[in-house]
């Protein structure tokens, strides 16, 4: 398939690509649709009595391939919620995650807390489909938008997930110069991905630096990407995350709800 994203190397290009050959493909298109007002991920965040955790429903990656096997996403939601997650995110893009709509219908009918419709987010087709799914909240990552290959930018599609389709929204940054952005623009919920999406390396260290350069402005920050041990969640709390996204992790092991139980308890 002849695309003007694809260069050979770019794993955002690629993901971006994907997106859009999944709309067309009509992975986005739903027959039925859930009767759902949002919930507030940041109230959730903020009544947390412990680690505020969006632990993530996730069965592939393109940096670990697949990453689970066993377990309906139902069952690994409901164990999820009951372990204490605050939030949870559903992978909806069907290439490299291996994701659905239908795993968010699933997820969404088995939980009560706030979903995330984890996608590379392109087009307002998607984000409809969120709203129709029982989304709560979406994903938009700014060096999509920043690199122009979204087919609006981002003021508009952040505008339309909040106003016309009354969707929370979270930004996510992950160099210096996207989080300045994110937090002059005073988005609500800004993401500090510990991940670089061109080379798929994980730096936990991306969230404290950050933060320490440039504060947290008024926003509410999740710390993304690389979380693994009860360790990680102090030292990202002390750098000044105030919730943390957790999903390869929690869904490469035997026992989903005791890894969940065990970063919860961190702080």
């Amino acid at each position: 398939m002849n695309s003007r994203f694809a260069r050979a190397g770019d794993t955002i290009e690629r993901l971006v690509e994907n997106s859009f050959r999944a709309i067309d493909d009509g992975a986005y298109e739903l027959k039925r649709s859930v009767s759902h007002d949002a919930i507030s991920v940041k109230k959730a965040i903020f009544v947390c009595k412990h680690a505020p955790l969006i632990t993530e429903v996730k069965f592939s990656s393109p940096s670990r391939g697949k990453i689970r096997e066993v377990g309906t996403p139902a069952e690994i939601a409901i164990a999820m919620e009951e372990a204490g997650a605050t939030a949870l995110s559903v992978l909806t893009q069907p290439y490299m995650f291996d994701g659905s709509l239908g795993n968010l219908l699933a997820v969404r009918k088995a939980v009560s807390i706030p979903l995330l419709m984890k996608d590379i987010i392109v087009s307002e087709v998607q984000i409809d489909a969120a709203k129709q799914a029982g989304a709560d909240c979406i994903l938009l990552i700014k060096t999509v938008f920043d690199r122009d290959l979204a087919e609006s930018g981002i003021e508009k599609l952040y505008e339309y997930a909040l106003k016309k389709r009354e969707l929370n929204v979270l930004v996510e940054a992950h160099s210096e110069g996207e989080y300045a952005d994110c937090l002059s623009a005073n988005y609500e919920l800004v993401g500090i991905n510990n991940r670089n999406l061109a080379d798929l390396k994980i730096d936990m260290a991306n969230t404290e630096r950050l933060i320490k350069k440039l504060g947290k402005g008024r926003s509410v920050i999740i710390s993304e990407s690389g979380i693994a041990k009860p360790a990680d969640i102090k030292y990202l709390r002390e750098a000044g995350a105030d919730a943390f996204l957790v999903g390869t992790s929690i869904m490469e092991t035997d026992d989903v709800g005791t890894k969940v139980r065990e970063l919860y308890n961190a702080l």
